[in-house]
């Protein structure tokens, strides 16, 4: 039971902005529970808002570790490495995090935003269309699917795509 209320205790410090006494809590319940996943993860997210990219990382690896079908995890790895500037590493973690829950719509949107980044424009589109499948009122794919059909020279079809962005989000 007092597992769980320094988890909550640690979630509400998160929320709160209080990335360091959260900080604090997650290597609490670690030292006496190194392979919680949540615990892990968690400390990882506490990380990275305090921009220690490289120990975010190496938490979020850690929850993946103790729960290999973390989804959540996958994609908060995924958002570290594209900050640390590993866009194939990216690629391959918001891939993982769709494999474990096909309908995680920001991960398709995060996956199309690298695939573009790595000029991989028709697999970025089509992740693009994907988030927008699963959230039709994504404004931010629409854009960002308007950039890769220009890149591709379908200008008719990016032309819509950003009028669909700008309906939107006037």
């Amino acid at each position: 039971m007092e597992l769980n209320k320094t988890l909550q205790h640690g979630i509400n410090a998160l929320k709160e902005g209080k990335f360091q006494e959260a900080e604090r809590l997650y290597h609490k319940i670690l030292q006496t529970q190194p392979t919680h996943p949540v615990a892990n993860h968690n400390l990882g997210f506490t990380l990275y808002a305090l921009g220690r990219l490289k120990e975010a990382e190496a938490s979020f690896k850690k929850a993946i570790e103790f729960k290999p079908d973390y989804a959540e995890a996958y994609y908060n790895l995924g958002i570290t490495l594209e900050k640390l500037h590993k866009l194939e590493e990216a690629e391959a973690s918001y891939k993982k995090a769709i494999e474990f829950k096909p309908d995680y719509t920001d991960a398709y949107y995060n996956l199309g935003s690298t695939l573009q980044t790595l000029h991989k424009l028709e697999e970025a589109e089509a992740s693009f269309k994907k988030a927008i499948a699963l959230k039709p009122d994504h404004a931010q794919a629409y854009n960002n699917m308007g950039l890769a059909l220009q890149k591709l020279h379908k200008l008719e079809e990016a032309e819509a795509s950003f009028k669909k962005a700008i309906a939107l989000k006037p």
